[in-house]
């Protein structure tokens, strides 16, 4: 064990002065929302975020979870519709569908990357089906080619929930490119932060004037309503730190990969570990550095991670509980997801954060070594 080792979180935001300055100069201005979610700041924010993932709209929203909603919404699902989503993911992905009344189906993954898997997919599809939700998880980017292919065949609008793959890339293009809609969390945890918060981002005109109203109750103007909307603004201090974590986002990402690569080094030798893998022309963005136990059960998994955290290691399972066999979601119907159910036994995640040290990074991988081998 390193000497004086306190615990290496899983993640970490990466707060400075910049952030505290901003925060500071929104306060003395006293504008802290605006009744239509188009403070100065959220519209600074929204315009560079949109830069930054190549997309013509972004809409700012109060969390990655209003996020999911809103674009659920503005696809046009409703009571009866059915979606098509994987169910090794956060809750969340499938709360939204839920939430519109239209019923989750469950879809197996591809055991390489974790993410929905495009054959499978087309297997779901019924007359019932409108759309498809397609997880970047882990900050690596999902099949969206073959996924966009199958949503144009069939009429289906395809939403990428992209929360956790700020910088991520794939087929040579910022994720979201192949969607409909992406979806952007910027919870505490992740790549940029803005304590709670998220983003909606298109190209298409209409659905952003759409989603605008969706935002802030339906309102094309104060007190006027046109349609049933909600209050997902973002306020003002939320989008001052967006744009100081935006500037600093390659810095993070950089970070991120360097320390990735050096673990993977590091791990090349365990035999018993499948490791993360970056497919060509698509880069990871290292949100979580997340290894598989081959072969192997979850107690197994389980008394590592432990022993992990016994060494200052702040190892975590993501996903512990696939969403399909969560209490509630046992409602929308049995279903037999094996790789998804077998990756939820095997997998668990490093942290790379940029505050990690390359010095810690040895520390994990050989701590890593020490226990699976």
């Amino acid at each position: 064990m390193l000497e004086g080792l306190v615990m290496i979180p899983i993640n970490a935001p990466q707060i400075g002065e910049e952030e505290i300055d901003a925060v500071v100069k929104v306060l003395r201005s006293g504008v802290l929302t605006h009744g239509l979610g188009e403070g100065p700041m959220v519209k600074k924010f929204e315009e560079e975020f949109a830069r930054f993932v190549e997309a013509k709209y972004a809409l700012a929203v109060n969390s990655g979870t209003a996020a999911l909603h809103m674009a659920i919404i503005g696809a046009g699902i409703k009571h009866g519709d059915e979606v098509i989503l994987p169910s090794f993911t956060f809750v969340a992905t499938a709360e939204t569908v839920v939430l519109a009344g239209a019923k989750p189906v469950f879809v197996d993954i591809a055991p390489e990357n974790y993410n929905i898997s495009p054959e499978k997919i087309k297997k779901a599809i019924t007359r019932k089906t409108k759309a498809i939700v397609a997880v970047d998880l882990y900050g690596s980017p999902a099949d969206l080619k073959p996924i966009r292919e199958i949503a144009d065949e069939y009429g289906l609008k395809l939403i990428e929930d992209a929360a956790q793959a700020h910088g991520a890339v794939y087929n040579g293009k910022p994720v979201g490119a192949y969607a409909d809609m992406a979806c952007w969390s910027f919870y505490a945890s992740k790549n940029m932060t803005t304590g709670e918060g998220g983003m909606v981002t298109t190209n298409d005109k209409e659905m952003a004037e759409k989603l605008k109203l969706l935002r802030s109750h339906g309102e094309k103007e104060k007190y006027k309503s046109i349609l049933l909307g909600h209050n997902y603004r973002m306020p003002e201090i939320q989008a001052a730190i967006g744009c100081a974590q935006l500037a600093k986002l390659p810095v993070f990402l950089a970070k991120r990969r360097e320390n990735a690569e050096r673990l993977t080094e590091k791990l090349g030798k365990a035999k018993k570990l499948q490791l993360p893998t970056e497919p060509k022309n698509c880069r990871n963005s290292w949100y979580l550095y997340t290894v598989r136990f081959k072969g192997s059960k979850s107690e197994e998994r389980n008394a590592v991670v432990e022993k992990l955290r016994q060494n200052g290691i702040g190892a975590e399972v993501y996903y512990v509980c696939p969403i399909h066999l969560m209490p509630y979601y046992r409602k929308f119907g049995e279903c037999r997801l094996p790789e998804t159910e077998k990756a939820s036994e095997q997998v668990f995640s490093l942290p790379v954060h940029p505050s990690v040290t390359l010095e810690q990074i040895d520390f994990i991988g050989e701590t890593v070594l020490h226990y699976v081998e």
